[in-house]
C-alpha cells in the first residue's frame, strides 16, 4: 500500500443525533451528525404506524388508471359514432 494517502482514523469519533443521542464510532471525521439513530427512528421505536402519504398514493393511482379508461371509452364511443356516420353516408349513396 502507498503511504500517506490515506486518510486520518479517528477510532473514538462522536456521532450525535438530532434527537440529542450522542454515540461513538470509528470515522475518518471527528465528529459526525445524524438526523435518525436508533433512540428516535420509528423502527427502532415501535412507531411504525406513522405511514407516509401511502394511501394518497394509490388513490392518485386509482385516479390515473380510471381516467386513462374514462379516455379509452371515450375515443371507442367516437369512433364507432364516426363508423355509423361513414355507414350511413354510404349508404345514402
Amino acid at each position: 500500500m502507498k503511504k500517506n494517502i490515506h486518510p486520518k482514523w479517528y477510532p473514538n469519533a462522536v456521532a450525535v443525533c438530532a434527537c440529542g443521542n450522542t454515540f461513538e464510532t470509528g470515522s475518518t471525521v471527528p465528529q459526525i451528525t445524524t438526523e435518525a439513530c436508533s433512540e428516535c427512528h420509528p423502527f427502532f421505536t415501535g412507531q411504525l404506524h406513522k405511514f407516509l402519504d401511502t394511501a394518497g398514493r394509490v388513490d392518485k393511482y386509482n385516479q390515473r388508471v380510471a381516467a386513462a379508461a374514462q379516455k379509452r371509452q371515450e375515443s371507442a364511443d367516437r369512433e364507432k359514432q364516426r363508423q355509423e356516420r361513414e355507414a350511413v353516408a354510404a349508404s345514402a349513396e
